[in-house]
């Protein structure tokens, strides 16, 4: 990634000397199709005029444009060398004047990592699809720009394609002699300008709307995907979310949809979620569902359309100066992704699913030696690169919730559609929205800002009951605690609630106050003479983001009722909160793992199902003591195999559990039962064995040598598409041979041959629990290879290998030394490749804390 970075001084100083008027950019991508020619990289042609004004005449500046050639600059009419101006990623303007036209003729490369114009060969029938993605900083991988988030501009693009293709852009377009022409865009950042390309299927509808003075809102509806993918594409489902979102929005927002169209394209090897380029966001296309999936996968995609949606207004109508704030845009497209959900659609019980998940993510990332306030210190753009983390969207999200309990959800809305007006096309700063919340709210946001965005860290709070003679709440307090290394205690609207457990055997609530936790320890006078409670929950409906701890009565009631508590919202807070004590050295793994096998066959929400499963094989694979790990997977897979043939027959629960034993299985009887089903042997009643779910048990009897390649073959000619071949790679890479696993690691260490997508399911094949001894040897070849990788391979591949590959199933105190080793030689290497390291080895240390935690239980 030599010379690609790009620091927020100098955006900062090309950004007081420079205004851009706008961008015509013109693409010929009818070099996607035919014969490859030359050595080096498929290329196609990129033309950008580019006009600009400058208010310094004759001072210097640089556009940006990372491309394999250029094979003409000129500026205001003045022809320049391409081999003097030109360095690989940035073009020299010298001598700038008053008003500027800058035009580039470049050969561009088409992208295999995502990154850029993305070019993608479909294995089933040929066909060729693009797409761009370029989210921070790489639509200077398609055309010359000045890559920054405040330079906006209008954008016109045309793109000539191959013959019987469509194109999509931001704007409209329409095909005429041959080049397809899009409308002119709004201003916009260059980072969600897009252009995907190809003979995808393609599905319409209509949004309308009538405001309350009469006028209406007319939106085109689009939804695409590659052509073998639309037998499955439930397009109606789509579309039905997308109405309800804009409904929603429009309701709360006071500000009508700005930018015309609303396409959405599902693309392959997709490298995130979604991408809210306006008028055409981008999905990966494994939101395409090949065969049954749970409620929890619809909700999953339903979040994300209506995350991406809320962009349109946070992000895209109104964007951030630079990378620090990218809260700003993240931070509440999180938090309207599942208020909407539970307010538009019908998944309504949405913040579940937030407060199981995704605060999980965000209570992880807050630990981690990298944790950093919402609003970051981002210095460049691989800062940025990975700062789109889990504190960025959810703890962001989770603190926006608490401040709606603050400021309250009107004044909280007034401010947003304030915000949206008064900085329309525009670019903000934290104190931008401040601003406005002060005015709707009338406090003072400042306080509040510096303790929730301004500093790092998660605080835990636990309960304190003691009780009279006559057993009943003397006083009950709430203790708030924080970690050495962020000490810093803060404000917390909480819901503090009192459960018991009744005569029939559930546990309820009886007792709730809502009250304001400050400081060490609140006392919290309303729940003074309360009947002696059985389990406090201080978190309550999840008003705040925090750590949850117990008291010894309610982690005593836990272990025997867990699975009797009614509420479902409170049931996720208890489960979170224990994996939490888990993974902070607190609750012995063994614990945990008795708790799921007790109690999740009784979890009535499918999305918190899927977490426990998630949670529990990674309290054996990490948390367990290496003396009871192979006892615990037995337990484990014997339990979700006995909950497989308990549950409802054709059940998304049964889906789930059959999953899940397949994840886990680890015998012999394990092995022959999944056998038995994918040959139709046996059977379970209401199991329906579809593509998808054949993969899924096909992966462990790859790893553990029940079946061959030429098995996996065989089933890739059943399953010949993109999916098919990825499962494939995934499955041929978990085998346990050494010479498979040198292999894979030569295609993923020493060449840069495979696709993204090919990368991923190789790494995610090659890391197997039950593999450890086989992959030992690589724990020091992880070391000697991670700078050179990071140096020569894209930020996007390069993150992949520093992450997936580290040797996180190494689990000593030797691998935790190498890995010091490393941080202590490597001071000067990228502080990125740094923070991904330091965050592997934190994981690393966590692991070895929680593993001394199960074996002291005994």
């Amino acid at each position: 990634m030599p010379g690609e970075n790009l620091s927020r001084d100098e955006a900062r100083e090309r950004a007081a000397l420079l205004s851009v008027d706008g961008y015509e950019v013109s693409l010929d991508l009818r070099s996607a199709v035919g014969e490859d020619e030359g050595a080096g990289p498929r290329t196609f042609r990129s033309v950008t005029t580019l006009r600009f004004r400058c208010n310094e005449p004759g001072a210097s500046s640089f556009a940006d444009l990372i491309a394999p050639s250029v094979t003409a600059v000129s500026l205001n009419g003045r022809d320049l060398d391409p081999g003097e101006v030109f360095d690989g990623s940035r073009i020299t303007l010298e001598d700038l004047a008053a008003d500027n036209e800058l035009v580039v003729d470049a050969q561009c490369a088409y992208s295999r990592t995502g990154e850029g114009l993305h070019r993608f060969v479909d294995p089933q029938d040929g066909e060729v699809y693009l797409y761009t993605q370029y989210e921070p900083a790489d639509s200077r991988r398609v055309f010359a720009n000045f890559e920054q988030p405040d330079l906006k501009a209008p954008f016109r693009f045309e793109v000539r394609a191959p013959e019987g293709w469509t194109v999509w852009s931001n704007g409209v377009g329409e095909l005429g002699d041959g080049v397809w022409r899009f409308a002119e865009t709004k201003p916009i950042s260059t980072y969600i300008t897009c252009v995907v390309a190809g003979p995808y299927h393609y599905v319409t509808d209509s949004y309308s709307r009538t405001f309350p003075d009469g006028t209406t809102l007319e939106i085109p509806l689009g939804a695409l995907c590659r052509k073998g993918l639309a037998p499955h594409f439930d397009s109606d489902d789509v579309f039905l979310v997308t109405k309800q979102g804009l409904d929603f929005f429009h309701d709360h927002f006071d500000y009508p949809y700005p930018f015309g169209k609303y396409d959405q394209a599902f693309v392959p090897e997709y490298n995130l979620g979604a991408m809210e380029n306006p008028g055409l966001v981008t999905f990966r296309e494994e939101f395409i569902f090949r065969g049954k999936v749970t409620q929890a996968s619809y909700e999953g995609r339903a979040n994300v359309i209506l995350h991406e949606m809320a962009h349109m207004w946070f992000g895209d109508l109104v964007t951030m100066e630079w990378w620090d704030d990218l809260w700003l845009k993240e931070s509440f497209a999180d938090f309207m992704g599942a208020f909407s959900l539970v307010g538009a659609t019908r998944f309504v019980n949405g913040w579940i699913t937030f407060a199981n998940r995704r605060k999980a993510w965000a209570y992880r990332a807050d630990q981690l030696p990298s944790t950093h306030p919402v609003t970051a210190d981002i210095r460049d753009l691989q800062d940025a690169k990975l700062n789109f983390d889990g504190i960025t969207y959810a703890k962001g999200a989770s603190v926006l919730k608490q401040l709606v309990a603050y400021v309250g959800q009107d004044a909280f809305l007034e401010g947003a559609r304030r915000y949206f007006k008064r900085h329309a096309y525009g670019n903000t700063r934290l104190g931008d929205l401040l601003s406005v919340l002060e005015e709707t709210s009338g406090r003072d946001m400042s306080a509040w800002a510096r303790s929730w965005l301004q500093t790092a860290g998660v605080n835990s709070l636990t309960p304190q009951v003691l009780l009279d003679a006559e057993g009943r709440v003397e006083e009950l307090a709430v203790m708030q605690e924080a970690a050495e290394s962020h000490p810093e205690l803060r404000p917390h609207r909480v819901a503090v609630g009192l459960y018991r457990v009744t005569d029939g055997g559930t546990l309820e609530r009886y007792a709730r106050t809502e009250t304001d936790v400050d400081g060490a320890r609140t006392v919290v006078a309303e729940l003074a003479g309360a009947e002696a409670p059985d389990l406090v929950l201080v978190n309550d409906d999840d008003l705040t983001y925090c750590k949850i701890r117990f008291d010894a009565t309610s982690l005593a009631t836990l272990r025997e009722h867990l699975g009797s508590v009614t509420d479902p919202l409170a049931r996720a807070l208890c489960w979170s909160a224990l994996w939490n004590m888990t993974r902070d050295a607190l609750l012995p793994a063994r614990d945990f793992v008795d708790l799921v096998l007790r109690f999740a066959g009784r979890e009535s929400e499918i999305g918190v199902l899927q977490m426990l499963h998630a949670w529990a094989e990674s309290a054996v694979t990490h948390y367990t003591a290496p003396g009871r790990r192979e006892a615990a997977g037995r337990l484990l897979s014997e339990g979700a195999r006995r909950e497989l043939y308990a549950a409802g027959p054709g059940s998304e629960h049964q889906l789930a559990w059959a999953r899940f034993f397949a994840r886990v299985a680890d015998a012999d009887a394990d092995f022959e039962l999944l056998r038995n089903l994918l040959t139709g042997a046996v059977a379970v009643e209401g199991l329906d064995l579809d593509q998808e779910l054949r993969w899924v048990f096909l992966e462990p009897l790859a790893a553990h040598g029940v079946v061959d390649e030429k098995v996996l073959a065989e089933e890739l000619a059943r399953d010949d598409t993109a999916s098919g071949k990825r499962h494939q790679v995934r499955c041929l890479a978990a085998r346990p041979s050494e010479a498979v696993k040198a292999q894979a690691w030569a295609q993923l260490v020493e060449s840069d041959a495979l696709s993204n997508a090919m990368v991923e399911a190789t790494i995610s094949g090659f890391e197997q629990g039950s593999q450890r001894e086989l992959l030992a040897p690589y724990a020091e070849k992880y070391f000697a290879a991670i700078e050179r990788v990071w140096a020569d391979r894209s930020i996007q591949i390069g993150m992949h290998v520093v992450q997936g590959l580290f040797p996180s199933l190494q689990q000593s105190q030797e691998t935790l030394d190498a890995t010091d080793a490393w941080l202590e030689s490597h001071r000067e290497a990228a502080p990125a490749l740094r923070r991904l390291v330091l965050e592997a080895r934190d994981d690393l240390a966590r692991a070895l804390r929680g593993q001394a935690c199960d074996a002291a239980a005994g």
